[in-house]
């Protein structure tokens, strides 16, 4: 797939340009104790950043369906390069102003996950390209969240946590900026919205899909939490990042095996459920007294399906979502994950980040993608 032209270029820039994600939280708490702020304060910080971006995705997302990827994708590159650059420079002493430049910062977040997977159609010969690309975005995203954590630690310790948050804006300014001027994503329109017709949340089938999002978002964030609760418990500080590494490892060998196994046919709402049943199931065996290491193996089970179901879920997204609304409805979709990662990390701190809190959000999502099937997905017009 990425033999094709263009294909490793948006894919490498979309990654880039998102790193800021996974960047900024920990440069944020670092900066904020610098600072002399408490790690609770400094918590709220990161949360704030967290939750920002759902509000502005659609918003970008909606924009770039309307007048194409160049001027969202610049627009909110300049804010959040803008709005970091000066937190870099001012520092997180005066709280109620740092609070504006980390709301700005997560609302600007370029548009570029949508607009990738917006491009595939336009870049890739078929639907089988597609289904493979969509696997391997969603692959990618692990590396965001291993990969950007650990650089800006790396960054903070060698520099400092402003160094950092300088890094992440320039990661989000150079990835938007090599992204929106490749040639597919300039030439790029969606399909005329139609006059009359609902708007991405107010369709029907995907309300209860984007909800079940927010379930599987909670896993990912409950998940986090029970690796520091059981690092503590078992004396292990190693396990807490060792749970979620894992978790995503197994993630990029799951979206592996599900390109070398798809179906001819695209997936459809069967598909979708039995994926939601499996990945609630996988998380039982986490219940068990068990041994650290053994521990290890089995969050490795429902992280082999994480991707998979993922990935399925945003090809049904992209089905549903009104002509000419592409863009946006992964916009939701990514709003909806990190609603469910900020309330799921939340949800975890009072029970103890026991695995009961996971395997209720699975099994909240599966629940959703099975109580009324979407429609099958029909042909996307982008």
């Amino acid at each position: 797939m990425l033999r094709h032209r263009y294909c490793s270029r948006l894919l490498i820039s979309s990654v880039t340009g998102r790193l800021s994600l996974g960047m900024v939280p920990v440069a944020l708490i670092l900066a904020a104790q610098a600072d002399g702020h408490s790690l609770a304060t400094a918590s709220l910080l990161a949360a704030l950043y967290g939750i920002a971006p759902a509000l502005g995705l659609p918003l970008l997302g909606r924009l770039a369906d309307l007048r194409g990827l160049p001027l969202p994708c610049h627009l909110g590159a300049a804010l959040v390069a803008t709005a970091l650059g000066t937190l870099a420079l001012a520092g997180t002493s005066h709280l109620a102003f740092a609070a504006v430049c980390v709301t700005l910062a997560g609302a600007g977040c370029p548009p570029t996950e949508g607009g990738l997977r917006s491009l595939w159609h336009a870049v890739l010969p078929d639907a089988a390209h597609v289904r493979t690309a969509y696997t391997l975005d969603s692959s990618t995203q692990q590396i965001v969240y291993v990969a950007g954590p650990a650089l800006a630690i790396a960054t903070a310790t060698w520099l400092s946590p402003a160094a950092a948050l300088c890094l992440a804006a320039a990661a989000t300014l150079g990835g938007s900026l090599v992204f929106a001027t490749a040639r597919p994503a300039r030439t790029w329109r969606a399909v005329p919205r139609l006059r009359g017709r609902r708007g991405v949340v107010r369709t029907p089938a995907m309300r209860p899909l984007l909800i079940s999002l927010v379930f599987l978002g909670a896993t990912v964030g409950a998940l986090d939490v029970a690796g520091i609760a059981l690092a503590e418990r078992q004396d292990a500080s190693w396990l807490a990042g060792a749970l979620p590494a894992a978790f995503s490892a197994a993630g990029l060998l799951g979206g592996v095996l599900s390109v070398r196994f798809q179906p001819a046919a695209d997936p459809g709402p069967r598909h979708l459920m039995l994926l939601g049943a499996g990945f609630a199931v996988c998380w039982l065996p986490l219940l068990l007294p068990i041994p650290a290491p053994a521990l290890l193996a089995l969050a490795m089970l429902p992280g082999v399906l994480f991707v998979p179901l993922l990935t399925v879920a945003s090809l049904t997204v992209t089905s549903l979502a009104p002509a000419g609304t592409s863009t946006e409805a992964i916009g939701w979709m990514s709003s909806a994950m990190r609603l469910g990662l900020a309330g799921g990390t939340a949800l975890a701190g009072p029970f103890g980040g026991h695995f009961a809190i996971p395997l209720l959000a699975a099994l909240g999502c599966a629940l959703l993608l099975g109580a009324r099937p979407a429609p099958a997905p029909a042909p996307v017009l982008m």
